[in-house]
């Protein structure tokens, strides 16, 4: 049994830089800030569980490429404790009858989580935080936190793009074909840029990832060699006993220079057929994959198509609940939903089958999703994207960016979205693409 121990006079981005420095010192660290000013926030009431959740340390740990969803089950079971990890996007392969035979230059793990030696809760200025050592051991730990700023990156990344916008358009046009033909109504299709052979220090990128753009569902994971730097604003999937939430993104506007640039562009996107339907297709994939769990008339569509507002972007966000029986396992949940519709498609089987044909890359991690369950079997996910894949052994560096195409989408229109949504990070890495 864990003790708890509470300290305060802390913030986010007081916390967020004792961790990053401590990340420097240690194999396996799990940081998720929420970034919600809750004064400013237009987002819903209880849309963020803490201000900050952070998994530190280890104890132990669970991967698995095979019978994963049971694996982690039985794990959990056995330990009872909270885990922080991922699930990665190729856990379809054990879900469907479907393989990977693209690039894999990353190699991740179909699915990681350990178990930290502290689980730190920091809400409004005050940290619990949940170990087995004793208060001395944990008073030490937190004497020892360094709050001063990491230095800003000074980086000149050249990235490679899998696709040249010529075999981009060229792609699109094709998928459009599969959806006039009825094989699938949307799919979402991704592209990566990626960079081989380079030294960076991740702590100091993600905290300039994070200041950029502060999204809720931002991440720091650190797994010995292998880097999650992720600005996510989108939830996959949250279970607070037998409630499940879902929240898709689809449809994206840049910020404007002005309250009345920003006025607008909100209203565009609230009166977009495109970005309205691409959001009611994968809201239905959500609502049927929710229902295979859920209490009969459990499964619940709120705010639909409803835009909040990010530091970078505007997002169209729609937010699916349902009821669950109290004997539902949590990976049965996890197993019917993964991966998401929002980075599928629709119908998803079909979809998948495609994106492995059009893709030129293994997504792995990127699509896949980031959180933590709790010894409770309650869990967080967000999904994995505007994000930053760094594997330290081999200094490979990657960045995925998508959309979702339908039969309205105008491929050159598809192209700028991907470039309006990757932008914020290729310009901390310092990257300029010809577009």
């Amino acid at each position: 049994m864990r003790y708890s121990y509470t300290y305060s006079g802390f913030n986010q981005k007081k916390l967020l830089r004792a961790l990053l420095h401590l990340s420097k010192e240690i194999e396996y660290i799990s940081i998720l800030p929420s970034n919600i000013d809750k004064k400013k926030s237009n987002l819903p009431i209880g849309y963020i569980n803490f201000d900050m959740i952070a998994g530190v340390g280890f104890n132990d740990a669970i991967v698995s490429n095979n019978d994963s969803f049971k694996n982690l089950q039985e794990f959990h079971t056995q330990n009872n404790d909270w885990l922080f990890g991922y699930l990665s996007y190729d856990l379809k392969n054990e879900i469907e009858d479907i393989s990977s035979k693209n690039n894999d230059s990353f190699n991740a793990d179909n699915l990681f989580f350990f178990i930290p030696e502290y689980v730190l809760l920091l809400k409004d200025d005050k940290i619990e935080i949940q170990t087995y050592n004793s208060q001395y051991k944990c008073d030490q730990f937190v004497q020892a936190f360094n709050f001063t700023d990491l230095l800003n990156p000074n980086l000149d990344i050249s990235l490679i793009s899998r696709d040249d916008k010529k075999s981009y358009l060229s792609k699109i046009k094709a998928i459009k074909r599969h959806i006039q033909r009825g094989d699938i109504y949307e799919m979402n299709y991704c592209q990566e840029f990626y960079a081989e052979g380079v030294a960076v220090v991740p702590e100091q990128i993600f905290l300039s990832l994070n200041e950029n753009m502060e999204t809720p569902f931002s991440s720091f994971l650190k797994l010995k060699d292998k880097y999650v730097l992720s600005a996510s604003p989108e939830r996959f999937l949250r279970k607070r006993s037998t409630s499940i939430l879902s929240q898709p993104i689809k449809g994206t506007k840049k910020r404007g220079d002005t309250a009345l640039a920003d006025k607008r562009l909100i209203n565009d996107l609230i009166k977009s057929r495109k970005d309205i339907a691409e959001n009611v297709m994968i809201t239905d994939l959500v609502r049927n994959d929710l229902s295979i769990t859920a209490i009969k008339g459990s499964v619940n569509v709120e705010d639909l198509c409803k835009v909040y507002t990010f530091k970078q972007v505007h997002q169209m966000v729609t937010s699916v609940s349902s009821e669950i029986p109290s004997n539902i396992d949590f990976t049965d949940v996890l197993r019917t939903m993964f991966p998401m519709g929002s980075m599928t498609g629709a119908p998803k089987l079909r979809a998948m089958e495609l994106i492995e044909y059009f893709e030129c890359f293994k997504r792995g991690i990127f699509s896949g999703a980031v959180g933590y369950i709790t010894p409770a079997a309650d869990f967080d996910f967000s999904v994995v994207i505007r994000t930053i894949l760094y594997n330290l052994a081999s200094r490979y560096l990657s960045i995925s960016v998508g959309g979702a195409i339908t039969i309205n989408s105008q491929p050159i229109d598809e192209y700028y979205e991907c470039l309006i949504k990757a932008r914020p990070i290729f310009d901390i890495l310092n990257f300029k693409i010809d577009d």
